[in-house]
Formats: structure tokens, sequence, C-alpha cells
């Protein structure tokens, strides 16, 4: 029987991209070399004492999470970086990151206790601007993710080199998910999700140059907002161009009916002069994009993956925020 590939039959019956970025409070983005196994944090390199809190968070089910990340050199470095980026509560564009330097893996678990205790750590380095771009290559999680993203993370390093963007780091990653829009790639700090991506598209999600319309073809969403909310945030970008990146936001899910066909949204904005604005938008079950497919390359049921579409929108209020 002939392979089946997710993200090819994604592409063949058009899927829309929009709305499939996950939002969490948390990740904690651990160096480890692969290979990796489908349970990531389940591979070779990964220490029992990481192992064992990695479970113990899982089961918990909090907002946080996990990735394993690593660079071409991961194998053969001296250290370990950790990487911990985590949402503030009021408006903001960003996550906030922290970094750390370790000598070696086995002393993660432990850094990562201390940051969820509010401890300091004597391996945090000075925290300095970095875009963290994870494109995921988890081959053993799904095929797709190793026969687009390898290649993509392959030619997405060459790009950096040559558009001179030193302050952007590529790293692999483990299964982000949407690996049916492989090649896939999380954004950070914004924590903003591509996927169908070239380096065409590549090269205008760093610049924040060209046509704004190619974010119809790549753009997931963005992960600090609740993925209803995502399509709203896409059609204020196509409005306000490149400039709407430089915003502050929230957003949350007022009211949703039990079938999940309409959801009442508000979404709010302050933007470089100050201003804040507060909208509300009404979305309903788009019939003709949402879909019944199989998510996976390995998944052996279809699954219903609901699309939305704005009904109505308006803006709610407006005021001027005094400096402080």
């Amino acid at each position: 029987m002939k392979n089946f590939f997710c993200s090819d039959y994604s592409r063949k019956i058009g899927e829309e991209i929009i709305g499939s970025a996950t939002n969490y409070q948390t990740y904690v983005l651990v160096e480890c070399p692969p290979p990796w196994i489908w349970e990531a944090f389940g591979s070779k390199w990964v220490p029992s004492n990481l192992q064992l809190l990695h479970r113990e968070l899982k089961s918990k089910k909090l907002p946080i999470r996990f990735l394993l990340i690593a660079k071409e050199d991961s194998h053969k470095n001296q250290e370990t970086t950790l990487l911990i980026y985590h949402k503030p509560q009021s408006l903001t564009k960003s996550y906030i990151k922290r970094e750390f330097k370790l000598p070696n893996i086995d002393l993660v678990e432990g850094e990562i206790r201390k940051w969820l205790a509010g401890k300091n750590s004597n391996y945090e380095i000075q925290n300095k601007f970095t875009r963290d771009i994870l494109i995921c290559t988890h081959g053993s999680h799904d095929q797709c993710c190793a026969r687009y993203g390898n290649p993509f993370y392959f030619h997405a390093q060459k790009t950096i080199v040559e558009l001179q963007l030193e302050e952007v780091r590529i790293w692999r990653s483990s299964h982000i998910g949407g690996h049916r829009f492989a090649p896939t790639a999380i954004d950070l700090p914004e924590a903003r999700y591509y996927g169908l991506l070239d380096q065409q598209s590549l090269q205008a999600i760093l610049c924040r140059a060209g046509d704004i319309k190619i974010l119809d073809r790549v753009y997931r969403g963005w992960g600090l907002l609740p993925s209803a909310l995502q399509v709203l945030e896409r059609e204020i970008i196509y409005i306000q161009g490149w400039d709407w990146f430089n915003n502050k936001v929230s957003g949350k899910v007022l009211e949703q009916s039990m079938d999940n066909n309409t959801v009442l949204a508000e979404l709010s904005y302050e933007n470089s002069a100050g201003c804040l604005y507060t909208l509300q938008a009404k979305l309903i079950k788009d019939t003709v994009k949402t879909r019944i497919l199989k998510t996976s390359c390995h998944a052996t049921e279809e699954s219903l993956v609901v699309k939305y579409a704005i009904d109505n929108l308006y803006a709610k209020s407006t005021e001027v925020v005094s400096a402080l």
C-alpha cells in the first residue's frame, strides 16, 4: 500500500492553515542532540530525572510545552542550553525569555524546578534579544516532518547567513503539532506559528517585508491567542500590514456555543502610539473550510477540524494609554 503523507493530502485538498497554532503559558526548550524517539523525552540522551519531571508536569495538565531542540553542533557541545519562554499576564507582544547555559543536560531538571519555585539560578546568562526559530524535524513522530522539515532546516540556515541576521537562531525541534502543514515552525519570543514554508516565505517573515498576503498560505496563527481568535487576528494583519507585529495584544473567548459552532471573542491591542483598542467579533463555523481528515500520517481515523469565519466585527472601545 502506498505511504500516506498527511502534509501532501492537506495541500491537495487546500486545507486552510489559520487557527492551528497552540496556546501555552510556558515553553521549556531543552537542547538535546537527536535521534529522538516518538515520545521525545523518552530518548536515550534525556536523563531519567528530566524524564520523570516531564511526566510529572504532564500529568498535572499544566499549560507548559516541553520541546527538545538541537543545532548542528549540539552533539559535541560542552554545555547545554535551556530556554524558558513565559507569557506575561498583561498586554504583550511576546513571551519573556530566560536562558541558561548548563555544564550538562543532567542539571536541566534541577534548574526547571528552581524556575518553577521562583528561585535564582547560577547558570542563567545575561538576557539579550534573540529570535529562536524552531523547525520541526521530528521524523520519528511524523514522517512529513522528516520529509519536509529536514531540508527546510538545512536551507534555512543558509538563508539566515545570507540575510546577516545575527540575532536569529535556527533550531531543530521535536514535535510542535500540525505536522500536516510541514515544514512547520514556531517563531519565538512571539510564538507565531507557520507551516507550508519555503525560503521565500521565511525571508518575508524574518524581514517583515513584502506582500503581507503571503501569510494567507503559511500563517498558522499567534500562540498568544486562543485558536478561535487567530482568524480574527489575521484579518487585522491584512488591514494594518507588517506594522501590526509591533502591537501588544490580549485576547479571550467571551462565549462559546455548546456545539462550538459560534464563538464571541474579544481582542484588545495597544499600538506604538499608546492607543488602546478593544474589538469584539462573532465567529461562526465555516462549513466550507471545515474538514474531516486524517491529521497525521499514522492516524487510523479521521477527525473533524473546525475552521471559523468572522460573522460580525465591531470596535467596543478606544482610549489613549497615559505614559507612566
